[in-house]
């Protein structure tokens, strides 16, 4: 654990990203909705569940959902709790870029996507009090905290030294430095489900290692910081539900079952 990660801050601005990649959304056209965000589960849009979540956490201060057309989602949006919007740009990161640190988003900065109807407070809560103060961190759930809640859930794995890892669309964005990591990102979207092609972009020895898995995340998150002249941490969360967004019909259903039994 890196000292200088950690404390906690009662002062982020929480991002929504609720825009959707070009082309029919498989999730959307299921349920015969335009935008994936507005997708009902429960009985209420998956969007007005994420404003909900962070509405009632403690550490956020205002919440900006950031979509390509903001108006279509408003009263969505509107339903679970104070936010503001903003247009998003072609990609996630340029669509962050272009308002973290600004007046609409100052820092520091929590991102998480609006298809992440099982949020709680307690799953950002216990994020951001592990995100502290370093320039970036990124949750992930570990494959056996997986299992042992859901063990039929199927999930895209990252498989490091120190686990197999299962991104929770949960990142933390503390300073300008981010801008680094974010500008990192847009050059290398393509490659989010392959993290050794990732750390190509910080030298092939890095990339050696993860490919063969003799380094763990966390230790090449450290490297790749550093590379990037900023302070990078694996957030490992003990909520399996953390990891579960709702991409597919069979992950609304699982959804559904876990919402039903809260």
């Amino acid at each position: 654990m890196n000292p200088e990660c950690e404390g906690s801050r009662k002062d982020w601005t929480a991002i929504v990203l609720a825009g959707q990649r070009p082309g029919p959304d498989r999730l959307a056209t299921h349920f015969r909705q335009q935008w994936k965000a507005l997708v009902s589960i429960g009985g209420e849009a998956m969007l007005t569940r994420v404003v909900r979540t962070l509405a009632a956490t403690p550490a956020v201060r205002t919440t900006l959902v950031l979509a390509q057309e903001p108006e279509a989602l408003r009263e969505a949006a509107d339903a679970g709790g104070p936010a503001t919007f903003a247009a998003s740009s072609a990609g996630i990161s340029a669509s962050i870029l272009q308002v973290a640190g600004t007046p609409k988003a100052p820092w520091p900065v929590f991102v998480t996507t609006a298809d992440h109807p099982l949020l709680t407070p307690a799953i950002v809560s216990a994020f951001l009090n592990q995100a502290g103060d370093c320039d970036v961190a990124v949750g992930m759930v570990e494959r056996q905290v997986m299992r042992a809640a859901y063990p039929d859930n199927q999930r895209t794995w990252l498989k490091f030294a120190d686990g197999h890892w299962s991104g929770a669309n949960l990142f933390a964005l503390n300073s300008v430095k981010a801008q680094g990591a974010l500008t990192l990102w847009a050059e290398a979207e393509q490659d989010r489900k392959k993290a050794w092609k990732l750390f190509f972009h910080f030298g092939p020895s890095l990339a050696l290692r993860a490919l063969t898995r003799t380094i763990g995340l966390g230790d090449a998150l450290q490297i790749a910081g550093k590379r990037l002249g900023l302070v990078a941490k694996l957030v490992p969360l003990s909520a399996a539900e953390a990891a579960i967004d709702v991409d597919k019909p069979s992950d609304h259903s699982l959804a559904e079952q876990i919402l039903s039994k809260r």
